[in-house]
């Protein structure tokens, strides 16, 4: 439920409203609108009918207002303006489009510093780059894990750049939040609630991926998971659906992106590499994801995609990733942003 707030409400009569959420087994949520200040309140559904009688008639509450939705706070019902990001220096749903770009898997000191400093120039605000990797066989290259989280810092040092990396344990998550500046969730641990509930608790942003056959409710029920534990800073990332098509190795989809919009106040951003799984298709979605209106983009750049340990068919060269950001620069103006 949402409880609305008088304009004119002391601190004292808002503290007494949380304290009377808690003590029935609710938890507050305080949103300050552009207006007004809201509280919202989340728990058992079956005990909401009692709660909402109690908190109308307190003072300082102007209307308590149910929720109808499912995720309760990733909603646009309880906070209707769109959520920036702020992710150590740059802010993800604002004016810049997010431009978030790097190896598939940490290889080396040079393979990282050669991205990092290439991507950089190209005009990437975030560096990605995993150290620990989800792989379908157990015989595939899993990560540098600890020694690829140092390696990323020391990329991070040279270029300014914030880091985005996955974790995939909830027993990990205290050592790459020691590095990240941002967290990542894998597709195939949107829901590992666990991992979210542990994410819910740090004080770092997370980019949480769509699964591979995950519907956007679904997608929502998992932000919310971290979103109850305490942790605001939530960005979707849209990275292709399975589908009967084989021509791709996902499904990109694009409608997700408006429907998103409409639906929740997180910021969306798209990963056309892991959607398409060709390097030739990257560009062509990256430019429709721009113009259906995403905050930004994760591109996978490698200097030498042939000889990567992980989705070398789908990273681009840095030459490439030049020209990508050069050609979706006109559809970023065209949508009222910049890079």
């Amino acid at each position: 439920m949402i409880v609305v707030l008088k304009p004119d409400t002391s601190p004292e009569e808002v503290q007494a409203v949380k304290d009377k959420i808690r003590e029935n087994g609710f938890t507050p949520h305080e949103i300050q609108g552009v207006e007004r200040k809201v509280i919202g309140a989340v728990g058992d559904e079956h005990f909401k009918d009692h709660l909402m009688e109690v908190l109308d008639s307190m003072s300082g509450v102007e209307d308590v207002i149910p929720i109808l939705k499912p995720y309760k706070l990733a909603g646009r019902e309880i906070k209707n303006a769109n959520s920036v990001v702020e992710c150590n220096g740059f802010a993800i749903g604002g004016d810049r489009l997010a431009l978030i770009a790097g190896p598939c898997s940490v290889e080396s000191h040079d393979q990282m510093m050669a991205t990092a400093s290439s991507v950089k120039h190209a005009g990437a605000n975030m560096l990605r780059g995993g150290a620990f990797k989800p792989r379908t066989s157990p015989y595939s290259f899993q990560g540098l894990e600890e020694e690829g989280l140092k390696l990323l810092k020391e990329a991070k040092e040279a270029t300014g750049l914030p880091i985005v990396t996955e974790v995939m344990n909830p027993g990990d998550v205290e050592l790459v939040a020691r590095y990240a500046d941002v967290l990542q969730v894998g597709a195939r641990n949107v829901q590992n609630f666990s991992l979210l509930k542990e994410l819910g608790k740090v004080k770092k942003p997370v980019l949480l991926k769509r699964g591979m056959m995950t519907t956007i409710k679904e997608f929502l029920m998992s932000a919310e998971y971290i979103l109850s534990e305490g942790n605001k800073d939530v960005i979707l990332c849209e990275r292709g659906i399975r589908t009967f098509e084989t021509a791709t190795r996902n499904t990109l989809d694009i409608a997700c992106v408006p429907v998103l919009k409409r639906e929740t106040h997180l910021p969306i951003v798209i990963d056309p590499s892991h959607a398409t799984g060709h390097w030739d298709l990257v560009e062509p979605m990256a430019r429709a994801a721009v113009a259906a209106g995403a905050d930004g983009l994760m591109i996978e750049v490698h200097p030498d995609p042939v000889n990567a340990f992980s989705d070398g068919p789908q990273s681009l060269k840095p030459s490439k990733f030049v020209r990508l950001v050069e050609n979706i620069r006109p559809f970023v103006q065209l949508m009222g942003r910049t890079l």
